[in-house]
């Protein structure tokens, strides 16, 4: 399944992702945001059930933000699984 997320409050303009029929993560880029970083997050979570990570990164906040591009990364998972 591609899910493609448009995200909110957070520097990454877009997450897109490609999870398998066992929720397994085969792949995920970010659009925008700290490429380093977001690269960093995209090569842990390959592999990885979805629902994990999305539990694991939920309410990761950025500076004096509600929200992060981790956190949006869950809500994207959530919302789409």
């Amino acid at each position: 399944m591609k899910i493609t997320f448009k995200t909110s409050g957070v520097c990454c303009r877009q997450i897109e992702l490609e999870v398998d029929e066992n929720n397994i993560i085969s792949e995920a880029t970010f659009e925008g945001g700290c490429n380093g970083n977001l690269a960093g997050i995209s090569k842990l979570i390959v592999g990885q059930n979805a629902l994990e990570v999305a539990e694991k990164l939920k309410g990761t906040t950025c500076g004096s933000k509600s929200t992060s591009c981790p956190d949006q990364l869950s809500k994207a998972i959530v919302e789409s699984l």
